[in-house]
């Protein structure tokens, strides 16, 4: 069989996605502390790794084919990606992978700064298998979700075009699951230094993520016309929402911040995401206002209820996540003229069928991840000493730091935490034999970095 336009716009697509990974890794990484961004971005990069060969191998064939009560496919029927003929089956499996590596990746900006990247490393494949998999083939490989499935049948299938379910409802319960078992930094909520190191990086990232977006909710488009109405609804959702978080801020804070901006925008393009080809342009930018106040004013909950989410996981991907997901109840357009939201006079059996979706997709994710994560936690552990946190993650886990401040922070060398915190440690003039001493090679200025 040739190769069909159809097929280069998936591979497009797919590559549009996977480099959503990466733009999410400077997303975050210019959210952390300066001595913590190495590991937040190495917590991306290794979540292309990790869902990589776990696709590869098992991960494909456990999201679609024949399954086990609904719930999941058979690991063994395509293991390897054996036995996959049809003509574009390798392109879709490529696609289906980029959702399911930043689906995990985006997990870890709520735990910045604390983590273990061992135990992370280890939890990204787990989880990916024992919980991506299954509510992936839930809702798009024809299980329980779906039209031929138990809830399907008798709710009527769940819309879930891009994710809300899959990917953004899923990690954001995922990350608030293991920040209650991680547990907060040391000065949540109180030491200045938290805040973002380089807005910059941030804006950047979102600006990549805002890219990829086009082929996370256009690749599986099927149509001239559904691609052209994802499309304005990918840009139309989250300009209206970067608006509505910036006008959020005025309000409240008395003035608009570039981070507002980046992260308004991302959460509209979270919203719309499970939406993208099932409502209308204006439809799409009331979606978006809605989402960009509603997460502006949910990130700032995590301090009255005390738990530290650190890069607002929470507050935009679930709370966006559900917000895209049930406004389908009331939004949904009509499909030749049949169904659609209540608005459209569908009724309620849309609306019903997206909230179960919503509550059995938070339901199964918040007890799988908490089983995982608790497990880790109490075996390796899951979070690092006390020591590496004041060091900072960076130097501690991977012996490097992202910049160079002049006091001896070279990437790829290590020294002995005791000597960071205290001060103590020295370096010589003219290499090891070398007699002048000089000043601490990292004192307790870079500590603070």
């Amino acid at each position: 069989m040739e190769l069909t336009a159809g097929h280069v716009w998936l591979m497009v697509a797919a590559a549009l996605v996977l480099f959503m990974t990466p733009g999410l890794a400077f997303f975050y990484g210019g959210m952390t502390r300066a001595k913590a961004a190495l590991n937040m971005m190495m917590m991306s990069f290794i979540s292309i790794g990790m869902v990589g060969v776990v696709w590869v191998l098992w991960g494909a064939s456990m999201s679609s084919g024949e399954g086990f009560m609904q719930i999941v496919g058979n690991p063994f029927a395509t293991f390897g990606l054996e036995g996959i003929t049809s003509p574009d089956g390798l392109i879709k499996v490529g696609y289906a992978a980029t959702f399911a590596i930043i689906t995990v990746a985006l997990i870890s900006g709520a735990i910045a700064d604390r983590a273990k990247f061992g135990a992370w490393a280890l939890f990204v494949p787990v989880w990916v298998t024992l919980v991506y998999c299954p509510l992936a083939y839930m809702v798009w490989g024809g299980g329980l979700f779906g039209p031929e499935g138990a809830i399907g049948q008798a709710l009527g299938p769940a819309i879930d075009f891009a994710g809300g379910t899959v990917v953004h409802i899923n990690a954001g319960v995922a990350a608030l699951v293991l920040v209650l078992i991680i547990g907060n930094r040391r000065g949540f909520g109180k030491d200045p230094n938290h805040r973002p190191h380089n807005i910059p990086f941030v804006m950047l990232g979102a600006a990549i993520l805002w890219f990829g977006w086009f082929g996370f909710n256009g690749g599986a488009a099927t149509t001239a016309e559904q691609g052209g109405l994802i499309w304005v609804n990918t840009l139309a959702a989250p300009a209206a929402a970067m608006l509505g978080w910036l006008v959020t801020e005025r309000i409240r804070d008395g003035h608009p911040t570039s981070l507002g901006a980046a992260s308004g925008v991302v959460a509209g393009l979270v919203a719309i995401t499970p939406a993208c080809a099932n409502v209308s342009p204006v439809g799409a930018l009331g979606l978006g206002v809605i989402a960009g106040v509603a997460s502006a004013l949910a990130v700032g909950l995590k301090f009255r209820w005390g738990f530290d989410d650190s890069l607002d996981v929470v507050g935009v991907h679930l709370v966006s996540g559900i917000i895209g997901t049930v406004a389908l109840g009331f939004i949904a357009l009509p499909t030749d003229g049949v169904g659609g939201g209540l608005f459209y006079g569908g009724g309620a059996t849309q609306l019903w069928a997206q909230l179960a979706a919503a509550g059995i997709a938070i339901a199964y994710s918040a007890i799988l991840t908490a089983i995982i994560a608790y497990a880790i936690h109490k075996t390796m552990g899951f979070r690092v000493s006390q020591e590496q946190e004041v060091v900072g993650v960076d130097l501690s886990l991977h012996a490097e730091t992202a910049y160079e401040f002049g006091v001896g922070g070279h990437g790829g060398s290590f020294q002995p935490l005791h000597e960071l915190i205290t001060g103590k440690g020295t370096a010589t003039e003219g290499g090891a034999a070398g007699s002048k001493k000089t000043e601490p090679a990292a004192g307790k200025e870079s500590v603070e970095a």
